[in-house]
């Protein structure tokens, strides 16, 4: 294998050794199937590329100061991605299979989990999509499922710092009764224009707005949003969000610390009263934001004027890392531990 600098890996694409591969054909799932290559060979009327029929998920295994390797709640990602399926008419992976194509791919490519010290993690993608033919708008008969892995750093350089996030109404992450609760690629082709603009202005990433009224927060670009005031987290509830297994965890951990929790509409007149925010997901546990600039209003919403973190925040990143690290104890059966 070649020499990794686990210290400066970044967040991107990096071939591993194996992945997992399982198809769905004649009514049913076969057994899996492992493969050395990062290659596949798809139809070129097949309803992934014509018809956006693909789901993907992405979840994170850690190495312990044990040497032990864990793996974080995918079982939340493996009906996640059901929830997806039923909503591109896809077949739906069980949650056990999927569960244990994860455990094969991790084990399989167990060389390349980054080291406990290094702050970095083995990033896993199973992705799901379909492969038979139509050229008429129905669903395929056949589908692949795949899965795999990567060693990844920080996603943003740097790693646990504030960046600063903008509000730009002219874009819509999705409509209220369409797929933004689903983890489909077309939610993510569909927000790079703004993340371009975004990025452009000098901003990490964009604030999107309730498509509908243009009144109550929504995400933080790919990742749910959370604002802290008076010993509460408070976190949008909205159709169009996509459940982040990240803020699950972070809702349970703010309850144990003392905390209230309330998952309600916020209107963006709202951010004036926090007194930090965040976006979080798999990606990069929490990213504190140091401030939001509404482009369209002409305001400015400050939540830390020297760039570091909330202590909120700070808190709550290093609780769920020590868990997902084994650090401190799982209470909740969040981590699986493998032989």
């Amino acid at each position: 294998m070649e020499n990794i600098d686990w210290a400066n890996l970044g967040f991107g694409y990096r071939d591993s050794d194996f992945n997992i591969r399982c198809y769905y054909k004649n009514g049913e799932w076969g057994e899996l199937e492992v493969s050395s290559s990062n290659k596949i060979e798809i139809h070129m009327s097949a309803t992934a590329i014509h018809y956006g029929q693909e789901a993907f998920e992405g979840l994170k295994a850690f190495k312990g100061q044990d040497g032990k390797i864990r793996i974080f709640r995918m079982d939340e990602n493996a009906r996640r991605m059901q929830d997806s399926s039923e909503g591109t008419l896809m077949a739906k992976m069980p949650v056990e299979k999927f569960m244990e194509a994860v455990r094969m791919a991790v084990k399989l490519n167990e060389k390349f989990v980054p080291p406990y010290e290094s702050g970095a993690a083995l990033y896993i993608r199973p992705v799901l999509f379909g492969t038979s033919p139509q050229i008429g708008v129905k669903p395929a008969d056949e589908y692949m499922f795949i899965v795999f892995v990567m060693p990844v750093g920080p996603y943003f350089k740097g790693g646990f710092q504030t960046t600063p996030f903008v509000i730009m109404r002219e874009f819509d992450r999705s409509a209220p009764l369409g797929m933004g609760k689903y983890k489909v690629g077309g939610n993510y082709a569909a927000s790079l224009v703004a993340d371009k603009k975004a990025h452009e202005l000098g901003y990490s990433n964009i604030f999107y707005l309730d498509a509908k009224e243009k009144k109550y927060i929504d995400e933080c670009g790919a990742a749910n949003f959370f604002g802290v005031k008076n010993n509460t987290y408070i976190t949008p509830k909205s159709s169009s969000i996509l459940p982040s297994i990240t803020n699950k965890s972070l809702m349970v951990l703010a309850e144990e610390m003392g905390m209230k929790v309330e998952r309600r509409q916020v209107p963006v007149e709202e951010l004036s009263t926090f007194e930090e925010t965040g976006a979080c997901g798999t990606a990069a546990v929490i990213s504190p934001i140091s401030r939001i600039d509404d482009y369209d209003e002409n305001k400015s919403y400050v939540f830390s004027k020297d760039g570091k973190p909330g202590p909120v925040s700070e808190k709550l990143y290093h609780k769920l890392r020590a868990i997902q690290y084994g650090d401190e104890p799982d209470t909740h059966g969040w981590v699986e531990v493998l032989d």
